[in-house]
């Protein structure tokens, strides 16, 4: 029968061992796409981030735009083409909004709305800018803040 003496194989408790090191795992892709660096494309790893870019593409969306799902979106494009009245657009803007964060990101919550517009050529065309303030109670994430622009005719 053969002995074996533990000791004189392996490692001491004095040795140190290598450790791994610790790779991000992505938690989505950023948009606009872009190439990454180790990655196909650039990836967001906050969780925070990607509801951030995940919130600013379903304002920028309209229906019909995304194959499949018909109402994704907030639709405010149609809005901006027919601004007579600042408040008459602000409130059809924060009811599209609240609707679609409602039906498509429950997680979020609406703190504050603010929309500008900016004859920048002429009257007859001009920039909506529109800013909104929200908060993620699940990921500790407070008053965090997301503008688009809207281009109108």
């Amino acid at each position: 029968m053969a002995s074996f003496n533990f000791k004189s194989s392996g490692k001491t408790s004095t040795q140190k061992t290598l450790e791994q090191p610790f790779t991000k795992i992505p938690v989505g892709i950023k948009t606009p796409l872009t190439l990454g660096e180790n990655d196909v494309f650039s990836m967001h790893y906050d969780t925070a981030d990607q509801v951030h870019d995940n919130l600013r593409n379903l304002l920028l969306t309209n229906w019909g735009e995304r194959v499949g799902f018909y109402y994704f979106g907030a639709n405010l494009r149609k809005l901006t083409t027919e601004i007579s009245d600042i408040d008459q657009f602000d409130d059809a803007a924060i009811s599209n909004i609240r609707d679609a964060v409602t039906r498509w990101m429950p997680f979020v919550s609406l703190k504050d709305f603010s929309s500008s517009v900016d004859h920048a050529s002429n009257i007859d065309t001009g920039i909506v800018k529109i800013k909104i303030t929200y908060s993620i109670p699940q990921l500790g994430v407070e008053d965090r803040s997301l503008q688009v622009t809207l281009y109108t005719i």
